[in-house]
This record gives C-alpha cells, structure tokens and sequence, in this order.
C-alpha cells in the first residue's frame, strides 16, 4: 500500500469532501444570475432571501452537469430526492440548506489518479452554496472582529459536492486527487474550477492510526481550504496534532477545524455535529429527480475524453514516463504533439522539448516545423543546444527550422573534425584520458566541455560521447 508513515509508524487516512460551484447562467432554485464578483446583494431575489411565498423552481442544467460528472467518476445515476439541511447559518437567510441526504443522484463510484492509484468516492449530491460572510477586524475571523457583512449573492448557486470515501494514505494522494477532479470538471466544462475564487472549496476528513491497525479513529474535518500547498499544509499539521495527542495519552475530539495559512496551522471551529443535529426531512417544495436510462444513455455518448484516457493514449504513442504524460495532458499538450508526431515529429524529442522549452506556451509554433526540428535533430544536423535556440525563435515569430538554423549560422560539425579534436584532447590530457580509461566517468564532461569550447557549442554531444567511447575501448 502507498503510505505516509509519520513518526513512530502512523499511518494517514484522509477522506475529501470537494464543493463545486457549476457555470449555469442562473442559481440552483431561482433566476437570480450565477456571477462572481458583481456588488454585493445584488444577485438576489425572494426564493434565494427565503423570503414567505417563494417557492423554489430545479434548474435543470445543474442536474444535467451533476449527472454528467457522476457517470464521469463511474457512479450510478438514480432517482433522487432533495431534503432541508436544518442549520444556524448565518449567511444562509432561511437558516437552512436544500441539498440531497439518504437519495442522493450519484452514488459508489472512483476516480483514477495518475499514479494509477483509484479512489472510492461515496456519492456526489447536488446542493445550494451559501453566502459569503466577511469578518471586519485584524484577525479576519469572527473571533476579534469588529463587526461582520454578510453577501448573499451566492447564496442560492448550485454545488455538486463530491464526497470520497477514506481511501486517501498521503499527501500527495490528497493533491493528486484534487487537481485529477479539477481536471475531470474542466473537460466536462461544467465549471471554471477556479479554486482562487471559491468555485472549488476542499474540505479534508484527517485522522491517523498506527499502522497495522484496521479500525478507523476519531477524524476532524478541516474547512474551506481553497490551494493544493495550503491543503497539503493543513493535512499535515492536523495528522501530526493528532499524533501529538495519541503520544500524550490523550485523543482529538470529532470537531471542524479552520485552517490558519498565516500560522500554518488548524484552529477549532466547532464541534462537528452527527446527521441526526440536521433534523433532514423532504423538501416538500420539490418533487423527486428520476432521471431516465435514456437520458443517462445519451450523457455516456456524449463523454468527452478525460484525464485519465488520455494519458494512456499519450504514453502509448510516445513511450514517455508517467510523470512527463500526467505535465503533458495537464498542460492540454496532447492534441497538439499528437498532430506533430502524425507530421513525422521524433516522439522522444518531441515529449524532451515539450517538457523542457515550452512551458510558457506554443506561440506562433506551427506543428509542420516542429516536426522538421526534431527530425534536423535526430539526424544530428543540429545540436540539441542548437535544437532548443531555434525552438525559441519558432515560437516567437514562426518560420522554418532550416531557415533559422542557416541565418544563425548552425552548420553541422562533422564527425572527422570531431574525432580529430578528441585525438588532439587525448594527446594534451593524458591523465585524464588514463582515468577515463579506468572507469572514472567524471572526466568524460571534461572532455566533452572542450570540444564543445571548440566548436562554440555546435558539436553534437552523442557523436563527441560514441567518439570517446570507442576510443577508449581501443586503448584497452
């Protein structure tokens, strides 16, 4: 099992609850507008204020985006069923939530992380956010504040929160887990997954155990983080407290935790409340969700390509490892060396550059001279340094990769005047070579360094290493 053991062999179990806000045009129950960032209190109305009278109205696009990122992570779609979540909130109005309890529309699904791991995930229910409260004072928090304002404008957007189950052993499984989903939902284009702006909110289930052991202990839940740093941050601090606590023969009590980025640190909140202190019972404004095996039928056609499909069909065509695939699709390269490798683009050259020197982007890149570059660099026409220059000036402003290798005067070196400068080496550096001949590899960079000296970088580094190589067998 892929495991974090931290002091004295504990083991992590983490569990995430990942809130997201979907892109409809209008809220879950009314027509208030789905907008972040517009004056507060304006994006209101008498359903979402709760005001007597309203009555709540389903917004079907946000059933039909839940439902599509439920059979996204492999759930079964079924007949659901909205129900109040009876709760103070204080930037809730009514004072209670509408959401989905014991018949939620996605059930007993997983997710597949890169690494190949799969994660459970339990359910993904629909609900409504609540609005934004504001602390005024220099803590930035309720305690110590001066006063407090309250926006409602996103009371009332539609979530999905997508609850895994306690499958989670590390901290990187943790990161991994969330940027995978964030992924998923941005191919699914049913949200801007901006985690800077609330439209993912993470909130991380942490408890330890020894390892070996098989019951599960006391967990806290740590609220609203909204950075992978600052969640893997938090999961560290929370499962070292608790370890703390064990170690002094105490225990940490079922609680929700706020994570203090400034501090580095978790602060208690409150104390977590059971299902039963909600007091769920029906919405009786709204009739059950059915969803017809017609309509899941054409959600499944309809499935773009995810993540995890692609990286499998990316690491077959180019043979590359698993971490330079995972940077690749996340960056949404795929598409694009694909093309390139279709145009005769060398794959191991093509992933090596991709990786390397274009991080910042393609520009004016065209797949065609890509595709030419790499081949003038397999051949050994050009140098690899040579290669990652003209690679830049393609990006810039375009043009072909012969072209720009004759205007910056890269022209081949040739192996005869190679292999004379590394007999002239070998005759100057004697020692050296009598080393390199004896195993000691550190004195090949010498020998390469000064050829490419003398050849201002334009000699091709495998030919100068075969060179030497072959020289030094025929000095055995």
């Amino acid at each position: 099992m892929n495991q974090v053991i931290f002091k004295d062999n504990w083991e992590l179990i983490v569990g995430l609850e990942v809130h997201v806000e979907l892109a409809t045009q209008t809220k879950l129950f009314c027509g208030c507008l789905n907008q972040f960032g517009n004056e507060p209190n304006t994006n209101v109305c008498p359903v979402c204020l709760g005001l007597p009278g309203s009555l709540p109205v389903v917004n079907q696009k946000a059933v039909y985006f839940a439902m599509r990122l439920g059979r996204a992570l492999h759930c079964s779609v079924n007949r659901s069923v909205f129900a109040r979540k009876n709760y103070f909130y204080p930037d809730m109005p009514k004072d209670y939530q509408i959401t989905q309890y014991d018949l939620p529309t996605n059930l007993e699904g997983y997710l597949e992380l890169p690494s190949g791991k799969t994660i459970g995930i339990e359910r993904a229910h629909i609900e409504e956010d609540t609005g934004k409260t504001t602390h005024i004072g220099t803590s930035g928090r309720i305690s110590g504040a001066d006063y407090s304002l309250v926006d409602y404008n996103r009371a009332g957007i539609p979530l999905i929160e997508i609850v895994s189950k306690p499958e989670i052993r590390t901290i990187e499984q943790a990161k991994s887990y969330v940027s995978e989903l964030r992924s998923i939902i941005l191919a699914l284009e049913i949200s801007d997954a901006k985690m800077e702006e609330g439209s993912i909110r993470v909130d991380a289930n942490v408890s330890v155990r020894e390892v070996g052991e098989n019951n599960l202990r006391t967990r806290c839940e740590i609220k609203n983080v909204n950075s992978l740093k600052s969640l893997g941050r938090a999961i560290n601090y929370e499962a070292n407290r608790h370890i703390s606590l064990y170690g002094n023969g105490e225990s940490p009590r079922q609680e929700t935790r706020h994570w203090d980025e400034s501090a580095g640190r978790t602060r208690t909140g409150r104390s977590k409340e059971d299902a039963e202190d909600y007091r769920y019972f029906t919405e009786p404004d709204l009739v059950p969700l059915n969803p017809s095996e017609e309509t899941i039928t054409k959600i499944d056609q309809e499935m773009p390509e995810l993540p995890s499909k692609r990286r499998k069909d990316l690491a077959n065509l180019t043979g590359a490892k698993s971490s330079d695939v995972a940077l690749l699709v996340e960056r949404n390269h795929d598409a694009f060396i694909f093309d390139v490798i279709e145009g005769g683009g060398v794959p191991e050259q093509v992933v090596k550059h991709m990786v390397n020197n274009l991080s910042a982007g393609l520009g004016e890149l065209s797949t065609e001279a890509f595709a030419q570059l790499t081949q003038m660099e397999n051949k050994s026409e050009i140098t690899s340094t040579q290669a990652k220059k003209i690679l830049g000036e393609l990006v810039k402003s375009g043009g072909t990769p012969a072209e720009l290798a004759t205007e910056l005067g890269f022209e081949a070196i040739g192996t005869k005047e190679i292999e004379n400068l590394v007999d002239q080496l070998i005759n100057d550096h004697s020692d050296e070579w009598e080393r390199f001949c004896l195993g000691d590899s550190k004195v090949q960079g010498f020998f390469v360094g000064q050829v490419m000296k003398s050849t201002s970088g334009q000699a091709d580094g495998k030919v100068i290493n075969q060179i030497l190589n072959e020289r030094s067998i025929d000095n055995k």
